[in-house]
């Protein structure tokens, strides 16, 4: 038996998913161990192991893959907990990180306090070099300057040097040159090189992302090659993959290197499979919610393919490299309700995480959550949680409840919890309505898929309130985005700048980058995964263009042509008139008698990967609603309180079988809840497709 494992690590579990020779994915769950992700991963390996008859070793030695989403990247910005950094610029230039082209997120608030430095101004020094916008040298670098800077550096203890210096996209002769001693000078300090992280025109958009890598690449090539060395030294001879932002996946050499790349590694995983399922379905353009234990993450799908931006902001740094274009919000199954001063009821963004983790966990925690609310609700049962292998106490919760909200409120339990559950929905909604509405999208006409633990149980409400007519929650939602990253492709994105417009434009000079670009996807591709050797699957080519109207400081990036075709002029002027289109959806207006303005050429490289088989239902009746295997009290607001609540239990449902809400399908990881005026039907992959109303 050979077996391919992926693994995600959340905030609250760290879930697994596994398939071997043939057979359809299974799924493992084990608390995540926040002081070394790995320690949680190993754990869940050896449940994998137990479950399969197998030791840890026995296992490993006979995986040809584990794929790997991980959140260290994210964790270390998010706590401010990188590496020591220093940067190196351009003189006249090191400031750009804190001057951020002008743009405050809150104009009207002289208060509000700049975002944490990750490199304070006494770490960032010059050198007096100068290429200019052709990528000619202008003041050659002084290599006795260099030398005196690093000395400085050594003398602040740095652990990273990100080297950001002007139009080094053009001509990275100066970088190369500083990266050459500085490794003779700083041994074992982390470099990251701006023309090698992002060589693209924009120069607060380079700076901020080659900072934010050197902040948090020690931290992601210390936790991968330690994770490394831990599969190694339990057999595990096969390749290691890690999810990149953007959707796609690299070996872990390449992403330790390029730590910046893996800042949305888990919830891109959840994205992929989403979908993947939804083409079963022939549903185009639909928003994924992913809500864990931390988080609640969403992003648009439209045309089959999530939507890639490359305008990131990551706890206030911009991140210019391609992501997914998921929102993220604290909003998850441990997020702590928490009143103000001034008697104002709040859910998260803080969480319990797993250690203590909510009340209800018996661990020790004492702030009330969002999961002690769905206990308190009667839409969680207490024995079932995680199929009852970790059972909860609603005591805890109710304690928890009543002391930190309830009492400060004025409140009973049931209507502080129903105030907990109504606000987190509220949270979510917004979150939709940030990647919809703000975009030019009626969430109306667009379907909604959940997963995630908690995701399921929530969706119902919040489809109700923007009015989405179709919820799809898959079999596999507790650990999707695991199922996502063997479902996703090898990747290798490249950038080239080229400022142009479309009435003056080079077709020749377009080609000539473009074949170069893919040039270098390809040795890429060989060199660090042997794709010819491995034969790994079919090539497929994407390019697109940045595109943006005179005078704005934001583009859009939009598809040229098709594979690695030669670009014609017709192919640029379809891309022109779909950014006329693009823009005018997104923005109310377009101009399309205007030129169009290039900056930037993209190119990704995909190796088309095998999918695993899903798992399929035996056929039931399609009549039938099945007998429940029970009934609970459950709080619906619909039906003015608690209402007797019929219990299904979801791996003993056949495709065809149908529901009727209010009702609550409890699978082994997830609660599936169909409030009043819900159906669902269960189709033959053991999803729940759920519509409101004549829908």
């Amino acid at each position: 038996m050979r077996y391919r494992i992926a693994i995600d690590v959340g905030g609250t579990f760290t879930d697994l998913v596994y398939v071997g020779d043939g057979l359809p994915p299974r799924i493992v769950k084990t608390p995540t161990t926040a002081e070394n992700e790995a320690l949680g991963v190993l754990e869940g390996l050896a449940r994998i192991a137990s479950q399969e008859g197998l030791s840890l070793s026995a296992l490993l030695s006979h995986s040809e893959l584990i794929v790997h989403g991980t959140t260290v990247a994210t964790n270390a910005m998010i706590q401010g907990k990188g590496v020591r950094t220093g940067l190196l610029a351009t003189k006249g230039f090191r400031d750009d990180i804190e001057l951020r082209r002008g743009m405050k997120e809150r104009i009207f608030d002289p208060r509000y306090p700049p975002p944490l430095p990750l490199a304070p101004r006494r770490r960032r020094l010059t050198v007096d070099e100068r290429v200019d916008s052709m990528g000619q040298v202008l003041r050659a670098l002084n290599l006795g300057e260099v030398r005196q800077r690093l000395a400085a550096f050594r003398a602040m203890d740095i652990e990273a040097l990100a080297v950001c210096l002007l139009f080094s996209f053009l001509n990275p002769a100066h970088e190369k040159k500083i990266a050459e001693l500085a490794r003779a000078e700083l041994p074992g300090v982390y470099l990251s090189l701006s023309h090698e992280v992002l060589p693209q025109v924009r120069e607060f958009e380079r700076v901020s992302t080659t900072l934010v890598n050197a902040y948090v690449g020690p931290c992601v090539a210390r936790y991968l090659d330690d994770l490394a060395a831990r599969l190694a030294s339990q057999s595990f001879r096969g390749r290691l993959l890690v999810m990149q932002s953007s959707g796609g996946l690299m070996d872990a050499d390449y992403l330790s290197r390029n730590a910046v790349s893996s800042l949305l590694s888990g919830p891109a995983g959840g994205v992929i499979a989403a979908a993947h399922l939804a083409s079963i379905y022939d549903l185009r353009n639909f928003v994924t919610v992913d809500m864990g234990g931390t988080s609640y993450d969403v992003c648009l799908v439209r045309d089959g393919r999530p939507t890639v931006t490359s305008e990131s902001w990551i706890c206030r740094y911009r991140v210019a490299v391609p992501m997914l274009a998921i929102h993220t919000i604290g909003a998850g199954g441990g997020s702590i309700a928490w009143v103000d001063p001034g008697g104002a009821l709040h859910v998260g963004p803080q969480s319990a995480g797993a250690q203590p983790g909510p009340a209800c966990y018996d661990r020790g925690g004492e702030e009330p959550t969002v999961t002690d609310a769905n206990l308190v609700l009667g839409y969680l049962d207490p024995q079932f949680f995680l199929g009852g292998a970790m059972p909860l106490q609603p005591e805890a919760a109710w304690r928890a409840i009543e002391r930190k909200v309830a009492k400060p409120l004025g409140l009973n339990p049931i209507q502080a919890a129903e105030g907990i559950f109504r606000i987190v929905n509220h949270n979510m909604v917004n979150g939709v309505k940030m990647v919809t509405v703000r975009k030019g999208h009626d969430p109306r006409g667009l379907a909604l898929v959940a997963f995630g633990g908690n995701g399921p149980l929530h969706a119902g409400v919040q489809a109700k309130e923007l009015g989405m007519q179709r919820v799809v929650v898959p079999k596999a939602a507790t650990a999707l985005s695991a199922l996502g990253l063997l479902l996703a492709d090898v990747t290798v994105n490249r950038v080239c700048s080229y400022p142009a417009r479309s009435d003056r434009y080079d077709l020749t000079a377009m080609n000539t980058h473009y074949g170069e670009m893919l040039r270098e996807a390809g040795e890429e591709m060989i060199e660090r995964l042997g794709w010819q050797q491995q034969g790994t699957g079919t090539l497929v080519v994407s390019r697109w263009i940045d595109c943006y109207y005179k005078g704005q400081t934001y583009e859009i990036s939009v598809p040229i042509g098709q594979g690695d075709s030669s670009l014609g002029e017709g192919d640029v002027a379809g891309t022109v008139r779909a950014f006329h289109q693009l823009h005018e959806q997104l923005h109310t207006f377009s101009f399309p008698e205007a030129p169009v303005y290039f900056l930037n050429l993209r190119l990704e490289l995909a190796a088309i990967t095998a999918r695993p088989p899903l798992a399929r239902l035996p056929p039931g009746n399609e009549d039938a609603t099945p007998a429940p295997k029970g009934y609970r009290q459950a709080y619906f607001s619909e039906l003015s309180g608690f209402t007797k609540t019929p219990i299904y239990d979801g791996s003993a449902l056949a495709a065809g079988n149908r529901l009727r809400g209010p009702c609550i399908v409890e699978e082994p990881g997830c609660t599936v809840v169909l409030f009043p005026g819900q159906q669902a039907s269960v189709d033959d992959l053991g999803s729940y497709l759920i519509t409101s109303g004549a829908a």
